[in-house]
């Protein structure tokens, strides 16, 4: 679905409803009621026409998401540290692993850490990648204490001189006091070591979810710190329209789109190439 041009295919039937059925249709894609009221708004006020429906739209999501940078942080020393939160399910292990294969592709050398040890399965998925990438993994067994396998995975990377540290924690919402210690403990533990908490903490959603993703972004940034957001199995159809409201109410970057299930399938997003893709 184009999801621009079905915007502009409505607005050019030109009847009664043509303007209610646009705003229908944008909150239906996620495009949230902020920015669909704003932008029915701006139909009205500024006389715009079939002719420019489609550029006035893109005007409109590039300067909302132009608020944010989507660049990544890397600290001056090594390793960079990125914490990985998210619920159960939104595709985090995977994500961490499409991080992992396009660094090490760049020349970095990486390291995961298995911080989720409250699931068995998570530890597991972890560790096949691992292995398939040929990168190192620090784990211990189920119920291990998140923090002192951190606290190992740290020791490790700074002996191995590793580049990037991806830390993949627990997303058990449903016991959100236990996880709130856990994720503060974890910060902690890699404050004390490197003297700085981690250089990004990114909160993987499904963009599947639609608006229940903002109810997500609520819980874990009430916990931790939030510095960028993947999203995902995205693509340019409904689930595409998520990344405004996020852009808009939070103000959290989206820093990393996930486009399919190859390994391959993950990029930093950009604004220009966002807008391309919603367009079709």
């Amino acid at each position: 679905m184009k999801l621009l041009k079905t915007i502009k295919k409505i607005f050019e039937k030109n009847d009664s409803n043509s303007i209610e059925n646009i705003e229908e249709f944008m909150l239906e894609n996620n495009f949230g009621v902020e920015f669909a009221e704003n932008f029915i708004e701006k139909i009205r006020e500024e006389r715009v026409t079939d002719k420019n429906i489609e550029e006035t739209l893109k005007e409109s999501i590039k300067n909302i998401l132009d608020n944010t940078d989507p660049k990544i942080h890397f600290a001056n020393s090594i390793p960079a540290v990125f914490l990985f939160v998210g619920t159960n399910g939104t595709g985090k292990t995977t994500s961490i692993a499409k991080l992992a294969h396009l660094y090490k592709n760049q020349g970095k050398k990486v390291m995961l850490v298995a911080g989720d040890t409250f699931r068995a399965a998570a530890s597991k998925q972890l560790e096949i990648w691992a292995t398939k990438l040929n990168i190192p993994i620090v784990m211990q067994k189920e119920g291990s204490d998140p923090g002192a396998v951190v606290f190992d995975g740290l020791n490790s990377a700074v002996s191995k001189n590793i580049d990037i540290l991806l830390i993949d924690s627990a997303g058990r919402v449903e016991t959100k006091k236990n996880l709130l210690k856990e994720l503060q403990k974890i910060e902690r533990v890699i404050e004390k070591k490197i003297g700085r908490k981690p250089d990004e903490t990114l909160l993987v959603l499904d963009a599947y979810t639609g608006q229940n993703g903002l109810a997500q972004i609520e819980i874990f940034s009430s916990m931790v710190n939030i510095s960028g957001i993947i999203l995902t199995k995205i693509d340019g159809s409904s689930s595409g329209g998520i990344i405004i409201p996020i852009v808009q109410k939070y103000g959290i970057p989206v820093k990393f789109i996930c486009t399919g299930e190859n390994i391959e399938d993950i990029e930093q997003f950009n604004t220009e190439a966002f807008i391309k893709m919603l367009s079709g």
